[in-house]
């Protein structure tokens, strides 16, 4: 059965057969591995819908610029290109709440505090896998599990699972390693081929872990303009131009959002 004229961009392991999808390296049957920071590995004109989700943060600011400028390229004129990212206001409002909630001494505003600090700057800074996310996470002490789902979703939920399991199996790690490592190691390896002399730091810099950049409704409008993007707006994740969007579930998991600390935007050709 053809493709429709759709492609996914840094699919990781949440793709629709249907659509084109491709990622730094394959993660499935039809993943077509590509190092998207020399750009998108087809004809100008080429797809009526562009999406991607969680990877544009994971650019350097002028590497997001050359990715926007490639979804305008291979899309067709009327195209729709599609946005998911984490949204720098929704946390920094999140900050101002829970900073003034924990001031009071609030129920429970200390954990969640803590925990919106990590998002603010945890990918940011760290220098080793996971940071200090991955160290909140495997304390259960904090009894804030709730809260982190109401803020990412059925992925942290796995990510819990598989963290505490490990804690008891010391094998899972090992016998189930993270598309999130592999994908370090081969963005490494390209890195590594253009500087041999890249510090271990460095090197953890440019991953694929990091969050490089962050945006917001505004920021991300005004990147889309500088492209030449008209029609732009913020939709829900289960709202959007693309024909019978929902049915592809690339923004939701039986029913809900994916990833709830999104922002979802879009913008056409």
């Amino acid at each position: 059965m053809a493709k429709l004229p759709y492609i996914n961009l840094g699919c990781g392991f949440h793709y629709h057969n249907d659509w084109t999808n491709v990622d730094f390296i394959s993660s499935g049957e039809g993943v077509i591995a590509h190092n998207l920071l020399v750009g998108i590995p087809f004809e100008d004109n080429k797809f009526e819908v562009v999406y991607h989700s969680h990877i544009l943060e994971h650019f350097l600011k002028l590497d997001g610029e050359k990715l926007i400028s490639e979804c305008y390229r291979v899309l067709k004129k009327g195209g729709v290109l599609r946005i998911a990212i984490p949204d720098l206001e929704q946390i920094a409002r999140n900050y101002i709440l829970y900073l003034e909630a924990a001031l009071k001494n609030e129920s429970g505003a200390k954990e969640k505090y803590e925990w919106t600090m990590l998002e603010m700057y945890d990918q940011v800074v760290r220098t080793k896998g996971g940071g200090e996310m991955i160290e909140y996470i495997q304390d259960t002490s904090k009894n804030n599990d709730a809260f982190l789902l109401e803020r990412n979703g059925h992925e942290v939920k796995l990510l819990m699972e598989n963290i505490r399991g490990a804690k008891t199996n010391s094998n899972s790690t090992a016998s189930n390693p993270s598309l999130l490592y592999r994908i370090k190691g081969k963005i490494k390896d390209w890195i590594l081929k253009e500087d041999v002399k890249a510090l271990a730091h460095g090197q953890f810099r440019f991953g694929g872990e990091i969050h490089q950049w962050m945006y917001d409704r505004f920021s991300l409008g005004e990147l889309l303009k500088k492209h030449n993007f008209t029609d732009i707006k913020v939709v829900k994740f289960n709202e959007s131009s693309i024909p019978q969007w929902t049915k592809f579930g690339l923004d939701e998991v039986d029913g809900k959002v994916r990833k709830p600390d999104s922002l979802f935007m879009e913008a056409k050709k």
